[in-house]
């Protein structure tokens, strides 16, 4: 049965775990081209010795998102390896979770730099090829975090949020050039940044859904993908709020337990 995804080169940024890694798998069950990028290079060659017993062809590149000068050679190398880039999954992404949001202005620029940034820089690349060919889907990762600050999380919810109104600007943008601009907003999704969590994550998905669910979206060309369900509903009413009652709840336990 043909895939969608069949004769297309796809790029992954932040493949090397969670949903990056994820849904590399998925795609290398097409006979597609994937150009895996991530900063840990031993990851990276296991995931590529893995996937190429498949039916896709794999390239694997060590880059640090938040480097311009690094994603432009990377790039580079991608296109003298692999061609035209039909899909860029811009997956890459940190969260640092601090009681203070103000309070390591280190950990705000590295945020911003890789989960706004190092999806900026490298759609700054692909738009010099997209828009001439008049062709070309961009897949940004935001998160349902962006729809709010959630204490102890304002640089992950800000990076997020900047990320998807650039995305949404894009994608009206792109339109009259027949580039696809997708948002991809998901809630919590087992994957490294979760490990890390010490508290309960309502509508935790596993990595598998999460991913099947971003899988399939793709492939329909939604402009939006978001899940789960219940937690976007949540969400939704949260921003409802007013500003004075969602101070209140702010300083609540268990309010501050959701940050993704």
């Amino acid at each position: 049965m043909k895939s969608y995804y069949d004769n297309k080169v796809i790029l992954i940024t932040g493949a090397t775990s969670g949903i990056g890694r994820e849904l590399a798998i998925r795609f290398s069950e097409s006979k597609c081209t994937l150009l895996l990028l991530g900063r840990r290079e031993k990851r990276l060659l296991e995931l590529q010795e893995k996937l190429n017993h498949g039916v896709c062809k794999v390239f694997t590149y060590k880059c640090d998102v938040s480097d311009r000068a690094q994603v432009e050679s990377a790039y580079k190398q991608m296109k003298m390896e692999a061609g035209f880039i039909d899909i860029a999954v811009l997956n890459s992404g940190v969260s640092y979770r601090m009681p203070n949001s103000g309070s390591n202005v280190e950990d705000g620029e590295s945020t911003f730099a890789i989960n706004y940034f190092g999806a900026v820089y490298f759609i700054n690349e692909l738009l010099k090829d997209y828009i001439p060919a008049r062709k070309g889907m961009i897949v940004g990762v935001s998160s349902l975090a962006e729809s709010r600050g959630f204490p102890g999380s304002g640089y992950y919810c800000a990076s997020k949020a900047a990320l998807s109104i650039y995305l949404e600007s894009l994608r009206v943008e792109m339109k009259k050039h027949n580039v696809k601009v997708i948002t991809v907003k998901p809630g919590f999704v087992v994957s490294e940044m979760t490990d890390k969590n010490e508290f309960k994550m309502p509508f935790l998905l596993s990595t598998v859904r999460g991913t099947d669910i971003i899988y399939r979206g793709i492939a329909k060309e939604k402009r939006i993908i978001q899940f789960p369900l219940r937690l976007l509903v949540l969400i939704k009413i949260l921003k409802l709020i007013p500003p004075a009652l969602f101070d209140l709840l702010g300083n609540m336990k268990e309010f501050q337990k959701v940050k993704r």
